[in-house]
């Protein structure tokens, strides 16, 4: 049997991922280069939750786990700033710095979002544990 606890346990693990991915996000809002030190600038990360199928309760309830995590294909900010060292060279964007095309505000309230379900998770488990203790003391 799955129990409330089980289910609470992975969405608290995802909602940590998810947490992970919106700071790393924020934290490389003004990458310009790539893992492999080419200019192209950080390209923002995604968390896809699936219902976990090895967590399936018997009223119908489902864990939850990562599925993915996407790497957003968005064309970059650019700015125009000729005298930056990593300013393209030539063709349409010459002078032009590539940023990010990370939102901070929307980055934001992803990670309230995330830490509110986080939050409600540990509510329910801290329920949980009280029902289980009262349901014990009255066997006892």
């Amino acid at each position: 049997m799955i129990s409330a606890l089980d289910v609470s346990t992975s969405a608290l693990v995802a909602q940590r991922t998810r947490l992970n991915t919106i700071s790393s996000n924020i934290a490389n809002m003004s990458t310009l280069r790539n893992e492999k030190g080419e200019n192209k600038p950080y390209q923002p990360k995604h968390v896809i939750f699936q219902a976990d199928e090895n967590l399936i309760g018997d009223n119908g309830t489902a864990g939850v786990k990562v599925e993915k995590i996407e790497t957003e294909e968005s064309e970059p900010l650019y700015r125009y700033q000729p005298d930056h060292p990593l300013a393209i060279k030539d063709g349409k964007w010459k002078g032009y710095v590539a940023y990010p095309n990370i939102n901070l505000t929307e980055q934001m309230v992803d990670a309230l979002e995330a830490t509110r379900a986080y939050e409600a998770n540990v509510g329910v488990m801290e329920i949980t544990k009280g029902i289980s203790r009262q349901t014990l003391s009255l066997i006892a």
